[in-house]
Formats: C-alpha cells, sequence, structure tokens
C-alpha cells in the first residue's frame, strides 16, 4: 500500500515538475499621455500590474527606453555609423541631430507597491533596484512618470516622416523588459528586434484635438471625442476645448503603438472573418487610389492567413500610414503610403503575418529572428501567390513554387563568405546583410525545407499545431521542432543542429549511373556539402511514367509518408558521415531517361548543376 502512495506520489511531483517547466511573466500596463504636439513633447504616467510566474526571487528590474537611441553617440548611432553596410535610412542621421530633433524618455519617478525604488538611466535601459525583492508567485504594482521628446523621424518612430505624417509613436514609452528562463533581456536599443511581456494594455492618450489618432486597440470612448470610429469616413468631432481623449484598450499583447495626424482619413470595412479591418492614410495626396483598393484585398489576404496559420485572434486590425517602411505591432501596422498598389499590398501582407508570428507567436526576436521574419517571409510568399491567382495583383503570375526565389537568395547568401549562424543575436551580426538574409531567407527557407523533410500533409498540420500549442507564448527553436516532431513521428533534432547552429551547407549530387548486367541499374549519389538530407529521387521512364526512390536519413528514425500517387521506393537508411551512397534501380522493360534529386527544389541544395541526370550525357 505504501509502495503504491509513493509511486503514484512521484508521478504527480513529475507532471508537476514538467507542467511548471514552461513559464512567462505577465505585465498589465495602465497608462496616460498628455501630448503638447507643438513642441513634440509629451508627459506619461504608467501603473504596471506585474506578476512574477517564475521560480526566481527579482531584485533587479529593468525597462526600456527606446527614444534615448535617437541622441547622437548612442549605440544605435555609434552602430549605424560603424557598420560596413549601413541602413541608408538611419546612416549619420542620429548624429546630426539637433537637441529640438533628439528624443529622449527621461524618468522621473518610480516605486514599488508605493516604496522609491532606485534607478539609473544607462543609454536605452533604465537601471532598477528594487526596494523589496518580487517572490515568486508575487503580483506588484510599479507607478511611473516620465517627460518624453518624440524625435525627427529616423528609424521607425518619430514625427515628421518622408511623407509628411506628423506622430509614429512606436517604441515610445518606458518598457518594462522581459525576464525569462534566461534571465533579464535588456538589450540596448539599435533598431533591429523586440521581445515584451504579455499583458493587457489601458492606454489614455491626450492631444490637441485637430488630430486623428490611430492605434493597435479598441477604442473605447467615440462618442466622447465624437470621432466615426464604427463607421467608414469621419464625423465631427467636439469643438470644446483644445485638447480631445482617446482611450484604447488591448488585451493580452506585447506592446502598443499609436500614430497621429490631422490629415488622417479612415476607411473601415468588416472583414471576411468578421473582425474589423482600419486603414488610416493622408488623403489627396496622390495615392488615394491605391488605398482605397486595399481593403476587399486585405480582407480576401486575411481569409487565406486564417486557413493556413491559425485564427486571427482579436476583433480589430489597423494599417496606417507612418513610420519609415513597415513595422508590424499588435493589432496595427504602420507602414510609407506613397506605393503603387502591388507594393502597398505586399507591404501590408507582410506586416499583417507579424500578427502571427510575433504578435501572437511570441518568440524572443533578437534570438530568433527567424522564426519572426523568416517564418513571416515564407507566409507572405503563399497569401500573395494566392492573391495573385485570384487577380487581385495585377501584372504578376502565379508561380508553382513561391519559395524558389527564396532560394536563390539563400544560395546567395550561403556562398557569399558572409553568412553567420541563425543562432547570433540580431544585434551582434558583422553586416545588414546577413542579418536580413539570415533572418527574412534563411528563416523562410528553414520551414518550406521542413515541409520537405517531413511531408506535405504532416507540415500543413504541424503549422496549425504550432500555432495552436504556443499561441501567446513564446516559443524557441527547440519548441519548433518538437511541434513537428509530434506531428510527423520523425525525429528532427539533427535538422535544427545543422540548420541553425552551423554554417554547414547541402550539395548532393549524381555522381554515377551504369548498367548492372541486364537486370538493374546502379545509381550513385555523392555527399559534397557538410548537411546530410533526406533525398527524393524522380525517375523519369521512356513512357513518360515516373517513380521516386525515397532515401530517408538514418538520425530521422522514419520515414515521410507518401506525398502523391507516384509509385515510391523506401531505400534503405543512410547516414550522415557517408559521403556516398547508392541504391539500384529494378529492370523495368523500358529505358531510364531521367534521373533527378528533388525536382521541387525544396531541399536547399547550393549547387544543381549536378541534381539531375539525363540518358545520353
Amino acid at each position: 500500500m505504501q509502495k503504491i502512495f509513493f509511486t503514484a506520489f512521484l508521478a504527480l511531483v513529475f507532471t508537476h515538475v514538467a507542467q511548471a517547466q514552461y513559464w512567462q511573466q505577465h505585465a498589465d500596463y495602465q497608462m496616460m499621455i498628455d501630448m503638447d504636439a507643438a513642441s513634440n513633447q509629451y508627459t506619461g504616467s504608467q501603473t504596471i500590474t506585474y506578476t512574477n510566474n517564475s521560480p526566481d526571487t527579482l531584485t533587479r528590474a529593468f525597462w526600456h527606453l527606446y527614444f534615448n537611441a535617437f541622441q547622437p553617440g548612442s549605440v544605435m548611432d555609434v552602430r549605424s555609423r560603424t557598420i560596413a553596410d549601413a541602413d541608408p535610412r538611419v546612416g549619420g542621421r542620429i548624429a546630426a541631430l539637433k537637441p529640438e530633433e533628439i528624443g529622449y524618455i527621461k524618468v522621473r519617478s518610480l516605486q514599488l507597491d508605493g516604496q522609491k525604488a532606485t534607478f539609473e538611466t544607462n543609454g536605452t535601459i533604465l537601471e532598477v533596484t528594487l526596494p523589496t525583492p518580487i517572490a515568486p508567485g508575487a503580483t506588484v504594482k510599479f507607478d511611473m512618470t516620465w517627460d518624453a521628446q518624440v524625435p525627427l523621424q529616423v528609424r521607425r518612430s518619430g514625427r515628421d516622416n518622408a511623407e509628411g505624417v506628423r506622430l509614429s509613436m512606436t517604441q515610445w514609452y518606458p518598457k518594462m523588459c522581459e525576464y525569462d528562463q534566461q534571465g533579464w533581456h535588456a538589450n540596448p536599443y539599435i533598431a533591429r528586434e523586440f521581445y515584451g511581456i504579455w499583458g493587457d494594455f489601458d492606454v489614455t492618450i491626450k492631444i490637441d484635438k485637430k488630430y486623428v489618432v490611430a492605434a493597435g486597440g479598441y477604442l473605447q470612448n467615440p462618442e466622447e471625442i465624437g470621432y466615426g470610429y464604427e463607421t467608414a469616413g469621419t464625423t465631427v468631432r467636439q469643438p470644446d476645448g483644445d485638447k480631445l481623449t482617446w482611450h484604447f484598450k488591448t488585451p493580452n499583447v506585447h506592446d502598443f503603438a499609436w500614430a497621429a495626424d490631422p490629415e488622417y482619413t479612415q476607411r473601415n470595412i468588416v472583414a471576411q472573418d468578421g473582425s474589423i479591418m482600419r486603414f488610416f492614410w493622408k488623403k489627396g495626396k496622390g495615392y488615394d487610389e491605391q488605398w482605397e483598393k486595399m481593403p476587399a484585398i486585405m480582407s480576401r489576404a486575411r481569409t487565406i492567413m486564417n486557413e493556413h496559420f491559425g485564427k486571427y485572434p482579436y476583433r480589430e486590425y489597423s494599417f496606417i500610414q507612418g513610420g519609415d517602411g513597415g513595422m508590424e505591432y499588435p493589432l496595427a501596422t504602420l507602414i510609407t503610403g506613397k506605393r503603387p498598389l502591388n507594393s502597398l499590398v505586399g507591404v501590408a501582407v507582410h506586416e499583417q503575418l507579424h500578427s502571427w508570428y510575433q504578435m501572437i507567436l511570441g518568440s524572443n526576436e533578437s534570438l530568433y529572428g527567424w522564426m519572426d521574419e523568416g517564418f513571416t517571409s515564407y507566409a507572405e510568399n503563399i497569401v500573395e501567390n494566392e492573391l495573385i491567382r485570384e487577380g487581385l495583383l495585377p501584372g504578376r503570375k502565379a508561380v508553382d513554387n513561391p519559395q524558389e526565389s527564396t532560394y536563390d537568395s539563400y544560395v546567395a547568401l550561403a556562398t557569399s563568405g558572409k553568412e553567420e549562424p541563425l543562432t547570433t543575436h540580431a544585434d551582434h551580426f558583422n553586416t545588414n546583410y546577413a542579418y536580413s538574409l539570415a533572418a527574412y531567407v534563411k528563416g523562410a527557407v528553414f520551414l518550406h525545407q521542413m515541409e520537405y523533410i517531413v511531408g506535405k500533409d504532416a507540415f500543413d498540420k504541424g503549422l496549425l499545431r504550432y500555432f495552436n500549442t504556443w499561441k501567446f507564448k513564446h516559443p524557441n527553436a527547440n519548441d519548433v521542432i518538437r511541434v513537428f516532431e509530434k506531428q510527423s513521428g520523425l525525429e528532427l533534432d539533427w535538422y535544427r543542429e545543422d540548420w541553425c547552429n552551423t554554417l554547414n551547407t547541402i550539395d548532393y549530387g549524381i555522381k554515377l549511373v551504369e548498367k548492372e548486367g541486364r537486370k538493374t541499374t546502379r545509381v550513385v549519389i555523392e555527399r559534397k556539402g557538410r548537411m546530410a538530407m533526406p533525398l527524393d529521387i524522380l525517375v523519369t521512364y521512356s513512357d513518360g511514367d515516373q517513380e521516386i526512390f525515397y532515401a530517408p536519413l538514418e538520425t530521422m528514425r522514419g520515414a515521410k509518408q507518401p506525398e502523391n500517387k507516384l509509385p515510391r521506393t523506401i531505400l534503405p537508411d543512410h547516414r550522415w558521415v557517408d559521403p556516398e551512397f547508392e541504391f539500384e534501380i529494378p529492370e523495368r522493360m523500358k529505358k531510364i531517361t531521367k534521373i533527378e534529386i528533388d525536382p521541387q527544389r525544396r531541399m536547399a541544395d547550393i549547387d544543381l548543376e549536378n541534381n539531375v541526370w539525363t540518358k545520353g550525357e
């Protein structure tokens, strides 16, 4: 009896430990902003209700003060001027900012549960010594006040961008740094990536009444400001007083962004999935026609996104003219507006897809930028190709493999001598070129190549399983792998290790094809690259018939399911150490005319010249 009880007790303990291995912090923000638009300055206050779900007692805390990056001599300024291939949007512009053009956030006071906290500003990071420790499981309140100045628009944030948008308010408030299984993430801001704590936002913005405010949130008081937020177009706002107060709430997100301009017009639609889509742009500047066409296209795009990647969970989304290109935030994106229709739709599709990869699946972009930008780019290619197929993007033709150009870009990176591993922190890449292609391109290839490894059916189901398993959490690279392992029944740690942790490349070639007597043809496959892969080998016969010879990799510990109705022969496993392997094609009473490795080009082979053998060559 005692033994049975003890065994049950151990099982309960181990179950609890397994469940407790994953945890994440929680922070609810209540903020009030009073903006003096004429001086580009504002005052702010915030109350953060913070829950320490970690097993650790916290004695320190950190906040991001992003606007401090827009000052001569900042880390962002120095990095922008010294990197080999500077971003032309930044370059030396920060170094040239005048006092009235710089950005800053100056924290005036900070309290923890009513007790004064000691703090020091170090560039874009506020370093805080807590007056009392925060115990595991405890919920506390931080109260902060600050003064700020909006910088001249340089990168993402700021005032008076190139298209004349007055205020692009992103990274605008003191944002508490995330604390997770790796500790605090208090990285100086250099205009790369973000990482935030899940929570609810309650934001009140007081601003000159001539401004229209667009935000990533649900407006709480449309009747008070007299603005037609629930209908298309603008109604007359209240004439009394100099300022209006806009009140927004956004549930279960890790950031809040807004923009404001006196000339914003707004168009609202109910999308095919029932959510409200809002479009804000400066009307009468020569690009109204493009913006007027965008709502119907983006409504259809959302439906495609929901089908492939999981259901968008919020009630609204806003496309806002602002910023310096395109940048994603919860429930909103800021995009430049003066674009041809296809370009406007392209950036809108990409940024909205970030609602899946980063806004809902909140990976640490700094450590796993490829899980954010790469997965988004992969999804963008699929969505845009479908829009083209449906005739919604004029002048473009749909293709069988929408990822093909992405593979071309990856090969250029892999053979450039500039590639760095995907495990490199986003801020520390030696070049913008290496970072951009690693994050956007190699990350996209990761997913399409996963489809090749596990099979299309397992991949499609696995991608939805990833969304449903990890939405509103902080998945990492291993979490993605484990989802696809569970879905496919295959072991995939080798794939993560080679593709993410190294610069190993894939290069297979058909070394030899020869008749072996009357009954078989002998084929020798050579592995010239350092990364081993399973192989789909397509054989075509003189009468046009085809069959697949499938060569699993030993470390997969299994084989993917058939992906089509072609006859398939599963060959013996080959090992990652073997420089060659061979197999035999039995006599079929017809001649072999062609043998091809991976005809669909889902494997990122860096040299395709040796992937095909044709009779007579």
